[in-house]
């Protein structure tokens, strides 16, 4: 029975396999070896689909439901509830991982050609901020959901951690590297002695001189965009004739992934329904209940994610609503979506230095930063952070998948 290495990851996932003493990605969707963190639940054909295939079937107008972002609902009060699937059925979410995990450990199966029941599974600094029995319990969640799809021996390493073996796999001397590992749910920050001398110790316990994170990433810049620019077509943070904010909670749910699917009930729709009058221009109210009517919510956050990435490191872009009415474009610029994520950057730089500071070491002494993780690619994050160590090396790593491979590092020590 081999192993393997599952990098679960809130926007993407990839899995590391051992073939002949060399470690490997293996190709988790077609010839890709990363996976965006998606399923959807066809109704019309009763299939499943994951990945790029999984957005682009719900893109493409087959009824269901698409769900993403699973692994940021682990260790909350939601992650054992139910949700409606659209056709009557409905799932619980910690199955639904269980069932995407499942694809992850069936893909690494076809590629080393033998059964899996061992494997490194990475983990964030934190699943949930400020509240250490969450955590567990997040990991304890993860962790059943693994073993219910055939998974026997399971072992854990932080995410920023695993980065930092990647990164020391390329180097000849000893240093002080900060990982910034800030993917789509959460940012986190590993402080760890590196080098070609330490590389064979499997326990490294004392080469970690810190670890930090907060539960902010790309995620939430995706829905400050959304807020800051769709849903203002929509009537957010309008005013109704008395001078007060129209009610802004259906805004918020439409804004954040696994929430979109509860603005669509019965009880939700009815109130909406009522709120005409509140709107100072009707065409903001009749969009809104436009997306509300075609079920567009999962669309509008696609557009803002785009909106993102297409600006990400410098420019501009429009975003296209001829979805939810005829001719309604949006331009969006850098400048736009560093006002509308400057909170979330503030916070990420202040982990950064916080993880330092826990360690009491100096800024300057920090060798290198190395960047990993999807949101990276964000310049002015990176560029932020940068400037917060200016004594420090910035490094960027392969930002969807130095995590795998450092797992799948750990993996090899552990289990060879």
């Amino acid at each position: 029975m081999t192993y393997c290495a599952i990098d679960f990851g809130t926007s993407n996932s990839a899995v590391a396999l051992p073939d002949a003493g060399v470690l490997r990605l293996a190709p988790v969707e077609r010839d890709f070896t990363t996976l965006p963190t998606a399923v959807f639940f066809n109704t019309d054909e009763n299939t499943r689909a994951f990945g790029r295939a999984a957005i682009e079937a719900y893109v493409d107008g087959f009824d269901g439901r698409l769900m993403r972002s699973m692994k940021s609902i682990l260790g909350s009060a939601l992650a054992e509830t139910t949700t409606d699937l659209g056709d009557g059925s409905a799932i619980r979410y910690t199955d639904v991982i269980a069932i995407f995990v499942d694809h992850l450990k069936r893909r690494a199966e076809a590629a080393a050609g033998e059964s899996i029941d061992r494997a490194v599974l990475g983990r964030p600094v934190f699943f949930v901020d400020d509240d250490p029995r969450a955590d567990l319990l997040a990991q304890q969640q993860l962790e059943a959901a693994a073993r219910s799809v055939g998974l026997r021996e399971i072992h854990f390493q932080y995410e920023p951690i695993a980065a930092a073996f990647d990164y020391e796999s390329h180097l000849n001397t000893e240093g002080l590297v900060l990982v910034a590992d800030i993917g789509g749910g959460t940012s986190d920050f590993s402080l760890v002695r590196v080098g070609p001398g330490r590389m064979k110790r499997i326990e490294r316990k004392d080469d970690v001189l810190a670890h930090h994170g907060v539960h902010v990433a790309g995620t939430d810049f995706d829905r400050r965009v959304e807020l800051a620019t769709i849903l203002r077509e929509l009537g957010y943070q309008s005013f109704d004739p008395e001078g007060r904010e129209v009610p802004n909670r259906v805004y918020f749910d439409l804004a954040t992934w696994h929430l979109i699917n509860t603005v669509y009930g019965p009880k939700r729709v009815s109130e909406l329904s009522l709120m005409r009058h509140l709107y100072p221009e009707v065409r903001h109210y009749d969009r809104l209940m436009r997306v509300i009517d075609r079920r567009l919510g999962h669309a509008l956050a696609a557009h803002a994610e785009e909106a993102k990435i297409g600006v990400a490191a410098g420019g501009e872009t429009v975003i296209d609503l001829d979805d939810v009415e005829d001719d309604l474009r949006l331009a969006f610029d850098e400048a736009q979506l560093v006002t509308a994520g400057r909170d979330e950057m503030q916070r990420i730089v202040q982990a950064a230095r916080e993880t330092v500071r826990a360690a009491g070491i100096a800024t300057r002494d920090v060798t290198a930063i190395y960047f990993t993780g999807g949101s990276t690619g964000l310049k002015f994050l990176s560029a932020a952070l940068a400037a917060a160590f200016p004594d420090a090396e910035p490094v960027f790593g392969d930002r969807l998948a130095s995590v795998a491979t450092g797992l799948g590092i750990h993996a090899q020590r552990l289990f060879r």
